[in-house]
């Protein structure tokens, strides 16, 4: 896998995350809005590590610099 995911990107997707988690803390959302909220948040997170967005392949996207 290249990496196709930049610095900004990678702290946005991060930032939603964390928003998402906090909303799910405080009770804000609940039930199967929840769930699906947490899996786009766990699916941001491991993006975020491992710098590849496979949608990003699919449109040719590429926000890394080099």
């Amino acid at each position: 896998m290249k990496k196709n995911m930049g610095t900004l990107d990678k702290t946005i997707r991060i930032l939603i995350a964390l928003v998402i988690v906090a909303l799910f803390v405080t009770k804000v959302v609940c039930g199967t809005l929840a769930i699906v909220l947490l899996i786009f948040a766990a699916i941001f997170v491991i993006t975020s590590f491992v710098s590849f967005c496979p949608l990003y392949t699919l449109f040719g996207i590429k926000t890394c610099k080099k």
